[in-house]
């Protein structure tokens, strides 16, 4: 009976060491799970920094490899110097998305990291007049149509091959609440972000069958300099929170963690969703 009584706390210690090995081994699988996006490809036009630079650092930080883009060198060479900095698997490249051998040119560097690309985030926006919708010039609704809502369609044609060979393929397209609440004096620039509502809606109709989903995110007012050098936009913060009881401006970080999760597969039967994220719900 004694020799029984002692073997007791000798088994527990057993069980306790079987039940730390098995803890062990469940909380290294849930860390390498946490990686939802590792051995991915993302392309991010328009992110070197406000919402696009904290998309791409988001997409890196859960495993996937990004292509970093905008229109000057220099702001591409230090967007990805901070992020290697971090530890994170970037590389980056100059494109003005309204040019085509621009976005070929991205197209060939997104390929060469691994011969495919997995998702493609379309944040690049343009916005050249604060005034007048009737008062725009064609060169004006040109520009802004070409670089906020063409772009955005033929850089996809182009990753398209590529995208369905790689099978679970993800887009996400950057609009604007402006495409609910039109801004007085941003006509334009309204009307762009409320087309690739009806984008997002058309390709993911389009694109299913391939195995591609393809969603839109609506921003509010995020701190930016985008956002808050259209002097229009901060200043109805006090008519938002009156009516829908908005509290804060939007960081860009409040965008990044709903895109990183539409890349993923935990997102695999969402599609053509047009998702707001302003801090209220400007819409039905």
């Amino acid at each position: 009976m004694a020799a029984m009584f002692r073997s007791i706390p000798q088994v527990f210690r057993g069980h306790q060491c079987a039940s730390f090995l098995l803890s062990a081994r469940m909380f290294s699988k849930k860390a390498d799970e946490k990686l939802a996006l590792a051995d991915k490809v993302a392309v991010v036009t328009g992110s070197t920094k406000g919402i696009g630079f904290a998309i791409a650092r988001r997409l890196a930080q859960d495993g996937a490899h990004v292509v970093i883009s905008s229109r000057k060198q220099q702001n591409v060479d230090r967007a990805v110097a901070v992020l290697k900095e971090e530890g994170l698997s970037v590389t980056g490249t100059v494109c003005h998305v309204g040019k085509a051998e621009d976005r070929q040119h991205l197209v060939a560097t997104a390929l060469g990291h691994s011969g495919g690309v997995d998702f493609l985030v379309c944040v690049a926006g343009v916005n050249p007049l604060v005034g007048s919708t009737l008062g725009a010039s064609e060169q004006i609704w040109d520009k802004i149509l070409d670089v906020n809502v063409k772009a955005p369609a033929l850089l996809l044609s182009r990753l398209l091959p590529h995208m369905e060979k790689r099978g679970g393929s993800s887009v996400v397209l950057v609009s604007s609440a402006v495409a609910y609440l039109p801004v007085p004096k941003l006509g334009a620039y309204n009307t762009s972000k409320t087309a690739l509502l009806g984008l997002c809606r058309s390709l993911a109709v389009e694109l299913a069958p391939k195995g591609i989903r393809v969603n839109c995110i609506v921003p509010g007012v995020i701190k930016t300099d985008f956002g808050l050098g259209e002097k229009t936009l901060p200043n109805m913060r006090p008519e938002l929170n009156k009516i829908y009881g908005l509290q804060r401006l939007g960081e860009p970080e409040d965008c990044a963690g709903i895109v990183s999760f539409l890349c993923s597969s935990d997102a695999s039967y969402i599609t053509g969703e047009n998702i707001t994220v302003a801090g209220f719900s400007p819409r039905l």
